[in-house]
């Protein structure tokens, strides 16, 4: 039943064991009470007096003495990434550099500085520039480095970047001044950012700034604004020069080898003439050998077969035939060519070939012999 219904013997739950009742507990009574146990850990006296206020001191203070300890101990545990190193410092003196994973320094005695060694940044340089030639130039270079030790980049340098500032526009500076202008502004860029890069290592190297160069690029190299028009003119004029020069280099490439080749076909055709003119001559000489021999054996036949041949190549050539008989005055003219077209119509179509003027020849011939043979006889009978 409740503490306040009749029979329940008005037992406040709010009241002391003798059944007062007081109320509930005073808020001020118990902040109170706290300030003293407070006061008792860092040795004052606690309100209520006695040995119990001692004895909670002393347990109090080892408590937090190990909360100490162990607030100690996590304050020095750190991480590294795999991106990271670690410088560690004790009492100001280098001690390591530590890698990758979970680490534990002593805090207040060692100090660890986190440096990224993997990630790579950009550097841009721009400045007017003073060639070999005396051109003055505006040249705009990027540079991408690394931090590739730690140590060196922390305790080395007060303010590596800056150095690296100064390393930078000194090695460029240093190259355009060794460099004339066209090279700057043309061909050259390529090999100017080579040994640019070069140089600046060698600067980043000799500081032990830790720091090391991974490209350089010449981003762009124009002339000052006020001589802008007068290069764009120059530009133009060397564009204009280097396209009329392929120009001529392409029609010189088209003609000198067609040049060549008819060159070496005359060189051919004249070879060709002449092996074929020596291999005539040498059977023309071989023929007139093998007729000489014949001749030797028989002078009067080859002499008869000689004229015949004679005759017949004259005749074949020639549409008319001059004939002088031997004994005889007088003169006899063959028109061959209107004995050809007399003949029949289909004959008349073609052409005389070699052996029907050969067949009229020989004819021709006989008849004549005979003939003279007959005068001669009829001078003898008289």
């Amino acid at each position: 039943m409740a503490w306040n219904e009749p029979g329940g013997n008005n037992q406040d739950p709010w009241g002391g064991k003798g059944g007062n009742n007081d109320g509930p507990p005073d808020l001020d009574e118990a902040l109170k009470k706290l300030q003293d146990k407070i006061n008792g850990i860092f040795g004052g006296n606690s309100s209520g007096g006695g040995s119990g206020g001692s004895g909670f001191s002393g347990a109090s203070i080892g408590l937090v003495a190990v909360v100490v300890i162990v607030a100690y101990f996590l304050m020095g545990i750190y991480q590294l990434n795999e991106q990271e190193r670690g410088v560690v410092l004790r009492l100001g003196v280098y001690k390591e550099t530590v890698g990758p994973g979970l680490h534990w320094n002593p805090p207040l005695i060692d100090s660890v500085t986190k440096v990224n060694v993997t990630r790579v940044r950009l550097h841009s340089s721009r400045g007017l520039m003073l060639t070999e030639d005396l051109n003055i130039l505006e040249v705009n270079m990027s540079v991408q480095y690394r931090i590739n030790d730690a140590s060196d980049f922390v305790l080395q340098v007060r303010d590596p970047e800056r150095s690296l500032t100064q390393a930078t526009e000194s090695a460029l500076r240093h190259v355009v001044g060794s460099t004339t202008m066209h090279e700057v502004l043309t061909e050259g860029r390529e090999l100017l950012a080579q040994e640019v890069q070069t140089r600046l290592q060698d600067y980043l190297n000799g500081y032990q700034t830790g720091i090391q160069v991974e490209t350089a690029n010449v981003e762009d190299t124009n002339p000052p604004r006020e001589v802008q028009a007068a290069f764009d003119d120059v530009n133009k004029a060397r564009e204009d020069e280097e396209r009329l020069k392929n120009e001529a280099e392409a029609y010189a490439n088209g003609i000198i080898p067609e040049a060549r080749g008819k060159a070496q076909r005359v060189i051919e055709e004249a070879s060709a003439y002449r092996e074929q003119v020596v291999a005539q001559a040498e059977g023309e000489a071989k023929r007139f050998e093998q007729l000489l021999t014949e001749y030797k054996k028989a002078p009067q036949v080859t002499r008869d077969r000689l004229y015949l041949d004679a005759v017949q190549n004259v005749m074949a050539n020639s549409s008319k035939v001059m004939i002088d008989v031997e004994g005889g005055n007088n003169m006899l003219y063959l028109p061959l060519d209107k004995i050809v077209n007399s003949s029949s119509a289909p004959m008349a179509t073609q052409q005389i070939s070699p052996d029907v003027v050969r067949e009229i020849s020989n004819r021709v011939t006989d008849q004549l012999r005979r003939e003279a043979i007959n005068n001669t006889r009829r001078r003898e009978l008289r």
